[in-house]
């Protein structure tokens, strides 16, 4: 019977966990033992079994193993820091090894070393009398700064500095790799970096790049760190020593450890990306390029993390973007992309570092295609991992930027929209907004492929985005809808309102993010351009839409804001009697008004798209075969407005101008164009 069977399992399972946890909990008395001989082999047992074995990494965390190693070590360090005895010595490093090998590449083994308070006591053993107690705290602590839990060290306090200095100036090796890990962890400002060099810490990486692999490998990766956006670290390092420190680097691209060319080209990378007048050589360039694709190849660490580098020395350069196309990068990705079992780091980077070769040349989305690598994308997109989900929106949003594709209607299919409407809810915010932007281009201008889109109730998704108390999420929702209402028809146009409602525009328009207000008003500019039914759409709800662009117009200190506005209520005025009217009152004050109207603040604007738009809006106004077309003038004429429109003849723009000549020719039709 089902209730039975049950009941064995459950016995079962219970009966197998008193028996793992006999010896474990044994393991725990022996460490609290008051004999240190007991407690010596006792830490040499647990080390050996949590080597490299996560699952009894946790099952020790979750038995209290961790304080009670911490205590051994704190007892030591603190009453016999300084004591010559060979067991005392003994039980330090032991301990030390024990608490670094919890923390090695496990952050809950990490947070249950820094809960115990152990770091401190670590740092004790850093002035050991004895080496083999030093590096077994400094292998510890370089161990925990491996990980982001580890503590923040406050460059900024002269103390803090002095400390890192002395670790770098080490002849310990295990000491001044802890000294580059707390850089490598810790730097982060521009005002940390910038103390740093200060210090002379700059000047002490490049010295000790002589010195052995492990002091060389740790050199270079802490220089990456603090010359990364930092212009005044690159010039330094650049200089010095007339020049040998930045060949010393180059050099070591050719080193024969992977691991070492590896670092050697983020170091150029951090120095290019940063300062775009080094390294502007071809042959250093597409050298960087080849060997970044051949650390692909490597098994481990290296092969996990050279996408994320090659994405780096590409992203936003069209000029590296072609080396890479030319050397085959697009093929040596998408095959590596195919492998089975990828290291979910791995797969992430290769589709960020696709996604960075496809952003700007058509060449490169064109070959990615014929690979059928979109294949792999859109299975990607429901992957476990959150950050490939992320990377691979983040790579169709890339590769949808081909506008021959687009037309075509190629990612608006069932392998694409589905998955992709789906992570619109996903509980990844990061994957939300990743998907967010690639759905604002698959849905751009395609009039006959819209269907699917809406069928999976991807409409739906973006207005809830759009209410969203993430601003982020309202943003990019808003730039999606105002892609997918462009050039739509009334039908797909009066569907996306209906769902958006007059009065959630109307909130949006006036959010307290300026970059949303922004894409509210290019939404609503886009839904009234065409046919006269859209334009009546934003008289829904007495005109809410229209007072809250008026408002907009009249508070809002962005051009950008002012042009999307200005663009809403053009459009307007395209259409009927109704619609002009409504325009001009938002536009041109009453007579007995007094304020300056807000049209002629925008003629006179220095942004010349402002002035384009002021100008349209004037043209749509006053088309002559309106019935109250000349009504409007003669307001416009006493607001100033005719005046100045004429004093614009010979506008600087040449669009500014095109449109002003059209203004004054139908001016002209209104007696001799003036009153």
């Amino acid at each position: 019977m089902p209730t039975s069977a049950s009941a064995s399992v459950s016995v079962s399972a219970s009966a197998s966990s008193t028996t793992a946890t006999g010896p474990n909990s044994d393991l725990l008395t022996r460490l609290n033992s008051p004999d240190s001989q007991v407690q010596l082999k006792a830490l040499r047992e647990l080390k050996n079994r949590i080597i490299g074995n996560r699952t009894k990494k946790l099952s020790f965390v979750k038995l209290g193993l961790v304080p009670a190693v911490a205590a051994i070590l704190a007892s030591k360090a603190q009453a016999q820091a300084h004591s010559q005895a060979d067991h005392d010595s003994n039980l330090l490093v032991q301990s030390a090894a024990a608490l670094g090998s919890f923390a090695c590449g496990f952050d809950a083994g990490v947070r249950a070393v820094l809960d115990a308070g152990a770091c401190p006591n670590l740092f004790l053993l850093l002035s050991h009398p004895h080496d083999k107690v030093v590096d077994a705290g400094a292998r510890s602590l370089r161990m925990i700064y491996q990980s982001n839990l580890a503590p923040k060290c406050d460059f900024l306090q002269d103390k803090n500095m002095e400390f890192l200095l002395s670790f770098l100036n080490s002849e310990n090796e295990n000491v001044t790799g802890l000294g580059a890990s707390i850089v490598i962890h810790s730097c982060e400002t521009m005002t940390e970096k910038k103390a740093l060099c200060h210090a002379g810490v700059l000047k002490k990486l490049v010295s000790l790049l002589e010195g052995s692999p492990s002091q060389r490998d740790n050199s270079l990766e802490s220089l990456a760190t603090i010359m990364k956006d930092n212009d005044e670290a690159v010039s330094e390092f650049v200089g010095c020593e007339s020049g040998r420190a930045l060949s010393s680097v180059i050099e070591l691209t050719k080193d024969r450890y992977p691991r070492t060319r590896f670092l050697a080209s983020t170091c150029l990378i951090a120095i290019r990306n940063t300062s775009s007048c080094y390294l502007q050589d071809m042959g250093i360039k597409t050298k960087l390029v080849h060997l970044l694709l051949e650390l692909h190849d490597d098994p481990g660490q290296v092969g996990d993390e050279a996408p994320f580098a090659f994405s780096s020395l590409i992203s936003q350069k069209v000029d590296l973007q072609k080396i890479a196309l030319e050397a085959n990068a697009i093929d040596k990705l998408y095959n590596h992309l195919q492998k089975n079992h990828l290291h979910p780091k791995r797969f992430q980077g290769l589709l960020l570092a696709l996604a960075d070769l496809c952003s700007k040349l058509e060449s490169c989305r064109s070959r990615f295609l014929s690979l059928q690598a979109l294949n792999l994308v859109s299975e990607a997109l429901t992957h476990d991992s959150s950050d490939i989900r992320t990377a691979a929106c983040i790579c169709l949003r890339c590769v949808s930027r081909s506008i021959k594709n687009l037309c075509a209607g190629n990612f608006m299919n069932e392998m694409i929209v589905p998955p992709l409407v789906r992570l619109l809810d996903d509980p990844s915010t990061s994957v939300q907004v990743a998907a967010l932007s690639a759905v604002g281009n698959i849905v751009v201008d395609f009039t006959t492929h819209r269907s699917l889109f809406l069928q999976c109730g991807g409409v739906k998704q973006l207005v809830q985005l759009s209410r969203s108390m993430d601003s982020t999420l309202r943003l990019n929702a808003l730039w999606a809808l105002r892609n997918l209402m462009c050039l739509a028809d009334y039908m797909c146009k009066q569907g996306i309102f209906m769902e958006l409602t007059a009065s959630s525009l109307a909130s949006l328009i006036c959010d307290p993010e300026p970059f949303v207000q922004e894409q509210a008003l290019a939404l609503i500019r886009n839904l009234v351009d065409g046919c006269m039914n859209s334009v009546e759409l934003v008289f829904a709800e007495d005109g809410i839409i229209l007072d809250a662009v008026g408002r907009q117009l009249q508070s809002a200190s962005r051009d950008e804001i002012w042009i999307q506005g200005l663009y809403v209520l053009s459009n307007v005025a395209s259409g009927n009697e109704v619609h002009k009217e409504a325009v001009m009152h938002q536009l041109v004050p009453q007579a007995d008004n007094g304020a300056q109207s807000l049209i002629l603040k925008f003629l006179q604007s220095n942004e010349s798209q402002l002035r384009i738009a002021a100008v349209w809006t004037i043209v749509n106004l006053t088309f002559p075969s309106s019935p109250n077309a000349f009504s409007r003038f003669v307001k416009l004429h006493n607001a100033g407005i005719v005046s100045q429109v004429k004093s614009m003849a010979n506008d600087p723009c040449l669009d500014v101008k095109l449109r002003v000549r059209s203004a004054l020719g139908q001016f002209t039709t209104f007696s001799d164009g003036s009153t």
